[in-house]
């Protein structure tokens, strides 16, 4: 699959499950602006068969390299992000669920689900953009968000993007993060306060603001369910000490935009 089929599929996929997306996209046309993506995120499970490599692997072949790597203690995550020299291509920040953390149940539950996935498909090149493979009931979705978020959220939704970023830095009215938010606020967005509405700081080259997620009815085994879905990030970044952009990430602002499809959140 071609890099662009790749990214084209995984954003029709996204702004089909997120209403919210259309609607941004209008007010920011409205404001004279044109969307530039900074980064896309994925989520996967860290089982050697579909771990951040696994889903990489279409990436790392059209020409992205490794370039930063991130844990999230508390979440039990990692995570690593991916950069082409292509400055037009968006970054992908790819995470993944440590299991050996968690408890067995968590683990079994896991497991149960994987063993569903037929084994061709964790090679296909498009594993990131395969959705949800497995059936699962809702009731087992509500079982693991005791444990995790995240792997609730990737249990309902599967292989595909978590969000898409707006390079706010390329906007040409509202460049400013601080003055994008108030415009989304004044517009009936609702924004992730975990850890303050807008994450870092100019000093240490990104500032990262996000909505939450919208809810979404999802068909699951035991009937239809409401849950989180995506959401949107806005990032903006700033010149380091040396006057280069800085291209990497924050893990303690990741950590909390990682909260905009937490459930308590986004209801």
């Amino acid at each position: 699959m071609e890099l662009h089929d790749l990214l084209a599929r995984l954003w029709r996929d996204y702004a089909a499950l997120n209403p919210q997306v259309e609607r941004v996209g209008a007010l920011l046309a409205g404001a004279g602006e044109r969307v530039v993506h900074d980064h896309i995120a994925l989520r996967t499970w860290g089982d050697p068969r579909c771990d951040i490599e696994a889903l990489a692997r279409p990436f790392v072949r059209a020409g992205y390299r490794a370039a930063g790597a991130y844990r999230f203690a508390e979440k039990r995550l990692v995570a690593r992000h991916f950069a082409h020299d292509d400055p037009a291509l968006p970054l992908v920040f790819i995470s993944e669920l440590i299991l050996a953390e968690f408890s067995p149940d968590l683990q079994d539950r896991v497991r149960c689900l994987l063993e569903q996935v037929p084994e061709d498909m964790f090679q296909a090149p498009d594993l990131c953009a395969r959705g949800r493979p497995w059936r699962v009931a809702h009731a087992e979705v509500e079982a693991l968000r005791r444990e995790s978020e995240y792997a609730a959220w990737l249990a309902a939704f599967g292989w595909r993007a978590n969000h898409f970023t707006v390079a706010v830095h390329e906007l040409a009215n509202l460049s400013e993060l601080p003055a994008l938010d108030a415009f989304l606020v004044a517009h009936g967005l609702r924004l992730n306060t975990a850890g303050g509405e807008i994450k870092g700081s100019p000093a240490q080259g990104l500032e990262q603001s996000s909505t939450l997620a919208d809810v979404v009815e999802v068909e699951f085994s035991d009937g239809t369910f409401a849950v989180p879905a995506c959401y949107y990030e806005f990032a903006r970044r700033w010149p380091g000490p040396d006057g280069r952009q800085f291209r990497g990430f924050i893990e303690g602002s990741a950590d909390k935009i990682f909260e905009s499809t937490d459930r308590d959140s986004a209801s």
